[in-house]
């Protein structure tokens, strides 16, 4: 997808006559959906907005053989830089209560050049929750993330996502008096609820890295030490 037409779509994304999170429409054997939320995919759960202050939305196009396409702007370049998103993949169920899926995802900056990278991944979904798993390789940092989203806790009433990283950097990072950084894990714990028409979510996370040892920090959370976050976001449609 072009610039031009990537900001076609956030146009559409931010007009205030949408009253709905997600528009759906089925063309033909296609069923293709607009929205401000990351697509129903094992991607949504490898997509992070930015934390604060961002604008995101994209598009999804599911075929009825089980294959899909779609592009997420977890950022549109207003609040930071643009990232662009783009991946393809292949879902199926054997029944309600389970179903696989595998996929691509290219990762794209088009502001900042040779920072792209691709990640492949794939995993299941078991009564409602979705596991997963993701493996990005770039000659700078080879990263392996678990993913899980447990759905609504009963009884709790809130939504449970979990993600765990390990990253092993391409070149050992030096800090201190030569002490060196060669690999690290990371992690996340978002508890989310819906409130006055708000989405609310809790998020805890951090990693083994600490003070200096955080200038080789190039993870999955916007921050390398421990940081607990209370977000509120209201979806423009």
């Amino acid at each position: 997808m072009t610039r031009p037409l990537l900001l076609l779509t956030a146009a559409l994304l931010f007009s205030p006559p949408l009253l709905a999170q997600q528009i759906q429409r089925q063309l033909g054997d296609f069923d293709f959906k607009l929205g401000t939320i990351a697509s129903r995919t094992m991607a949504q759960g490898l997509i992070s907005p930015s934390a604060i202050g961002s604008f995101h939305g994209g598009l999804d196009l599911t075929h009825a053989s089980g294959w899909y396409v779609g592009q997420y702007a977890p950022s549109m370049g207003l609040t930071s830089s643009l990232q662009v998103d783009s991946y393809l993949g292949y879902k199926q169920r054997f029944n309600t209560s389970l179903g696989y899926e595998v996929g691509l995802i290219h990762y794209s900056y088009p502001d900042i050049s040779g920072n792209d990278s691709h990640a492949v991944y794939g995993g299941l979904s078991v009564f409602g929750s979705r596991l997963g798993g993701a493996l990005n390789d770039t000659p700078e940092n080879r990263t392996g993330t678990l993913f899980a989203d447990f759905g609504q806790v009963p009884m709790l009433g809130v939504g449970l996502t979990v993600k765990v990283a390990h990253h092993r950097l391409g070149t050992p990072f030096t800090i201190g008096e030569g002490s060196q950084v060669e690999s690290f894990n990371d992690w996340s714990l978002e508890l989310s609820r819906p409130w006055l028409g708000m989405d609310l979510n809790l998020i805890y996370s951090s990693s083994e890295l600490s003070d200096s040892g955080c200038d080789a920090y190039t993870g999955l959370n916007t921050y390398c030490e421990s940081m607990v976050t209370l977000k509120a976001q209201r979806s423009f449609f």
